[in-house]
């Protein structure tokens, strides 16, 4: 899976909306088709539905079977899909009244189901205990007032470095506690000039809205605002665009042409992952997926620009949402499975950190001795930032998942040279203003 880890999804994907007066009629309508059907003492049937790898299924469908033990009244069937094939699937199956039970969100995608009323009011269920959930993201699901979804774990953007390659380039690690904006676009130069070419900086970071957002929210500001509009101003999006600008003026990221095709390739084909390049911009999630393609132990490092500001701008992101059909036949079995994914440290051994460090806060330091030695360094990072976070966001708005194409397609225009990044920014903005009818 793509977190564009860079970012979450690939760069493409087909979207069924569901702003059609059919669709979200079926969105409102008494549950008819979740869950199964049958009289007292009869055995509840569940579905469950999440997007991921082949290995994510495996280790998902274990997990299930645990539950069914434990729950020996309750039947959950698994459906999984990739990330592309999920959302479509998605879409149609709540348009038809068809939606699982219980099912994976992302943030981009909370507030146009919640606000549909596609998703049940987590917070009205029984059998959920919340009180044990990281405090940063325990709200993050939150939207006027109704819980549409519970964070299964947190992630936070962060530079993904190889310190082979800056060795390599004679260019010393930096002190990320302290270096700046300008600091990474001078070392990043360095590094592609003192390896002759063998390393690239640092991989294009233009390609990811999440990136940005940091910037933003060093500069007081955010991607947007609790009522989902932007709101950033378009000389902090000039400005980071400017440093993309700087990069491919010196080196210090690989050529339009390159980036285009790198990006095409997802984490695989990363600079990092491919032993090309020092630096790259992942969630935090990602480091063991890199480090194992890449065949070195690469570091995470906080972004640049975190001491540089009056305030920093990391967040914890919720990796994905565990959410509940709002047409569930059987909410309060559904919430007792989620409560079983989100507290018990049975689920917790299996998955380990690949939905996010868990969002719970005792499951999260049950597992710490257990997690694989990328895994193990991201736990450390974690502990080292969550500090110095100030605050989360509020969840997108709807429409946010066009963002990703919005991004690429401007990311594209600047590298080339057919926007500036006064362009860029003013595209940027009027793109996803339309996209998400804030304009």
């Amino acid at each position: 899976m793509r977190v564009h880890p860079g970012r979450g999804a690939p760069r493409t994907r087909r979207r069924i909306l569901l702003s059609t007066a059919s669709a979200t009629a079926a969105l409102v309508m008494a549950a008819t088709a979740c869950g199964g059907s049958g009289g007292e003492g009869d055995t509840v049937e569940l579905r469950f539905s999440w997007w991921g790898s082949d290995e994510r299924a495996a280790t998902m469908r274990q997990v299930i079977e645990n539950f069914e033990a434990d729950h020996p009244g309750i039947d959950v069937e698994g459906e999984s899909t990739d990330w592309s094939a999920y959302w479509d699937r998605l879409a149609t199956n709540t348009a038809a009244n068809d939606a699982p039970d219980i099912l994976m969100q992302e943030e981009r995608y909370l507030r146009e189901y919640g606000e549909r009323g596609a998703l049940a009011d987590l917070g009205e269920l029984e059998g959920l205990d919340l009180s044990g959930l990281d405090p940063l993201i325990a709200e993050s699901g939150d939207l006027d007032g109704q819980t549409f979804g519970l964070a299964t774990g947190v992630n936070a953007y962060a530079i993904h470095a190889d310190p082979e390659a800056f060795a390599a380039a004679g260019v010393e690690m930096p002190d990320d506690e302290t270096w700046t904006w300008d600091d990474y676009v001078e070392i990043a130069a360095q590094i592609t000039e003192g390896s002759d070419g063998e390393y690239v900086g640092a991989q294009s970071m233009s390609y990811n809205e999440a990136g940005f957002q940091v910037f933003a929210r060093q500069h007081g500001e955010n991607l947007y605002d609790e009522n989902g509009e932007l709101a950033f101003s378009q000389q902090t999006l000039e400005d980071w665009y400017a440093l993309t600008e700087r990069l491919l003026e010196n080196g210090g990221q690989p050529s339009a042409a390159e980036s285009v095709e790198i990006e095409a390739g997802g984490i695989d084909q990363s600079v990092v992952a491919t032993n090309d390049g020092a630096m790259a911009h992942f969630w935090s999630n990602q480091v063991g997926n890199v480090s194992e393609a890449s065949g070195r132990d690469i570091e995470l490092l906080r972004y640049p620009g975190e001491s540089e500001f009056e305030r920093t701008g990391t967040y914890f992101k919720p990796a994905m949402f565990y959410s509940v059909s709002a047409g569930s036949e059987h909410p309060e079995e559904a919430a007792l499975f989620v409560d079983y994914m989100l507290n018990d440290t049975a689920a917790a051994d299996l998955l380990l950190a690949d939905l996010g460090l868990p969002a719970n806060l005792e499951v999260r330091e049950h597992i710490l001795d257990d997690l694989p030695e990328g895994d193990a360094r991201m736990a450390e990072f974690m502990t080292e930032i969550e500090g110095t976070i100030v605050d989360g966001n509020p969840p997108p708005p709807i429409g946010a998942g066009d963002v990703v194409d919005i991004t690429d397609r401007v990311s594209d225009g600047l590298g080339f040279g057919e926007l500036t990044p006064a362009e860029a920014a003013e595209q940027f903005m009027s793109d996803v203003e339309a996209a998400t009818g804030s304009d």
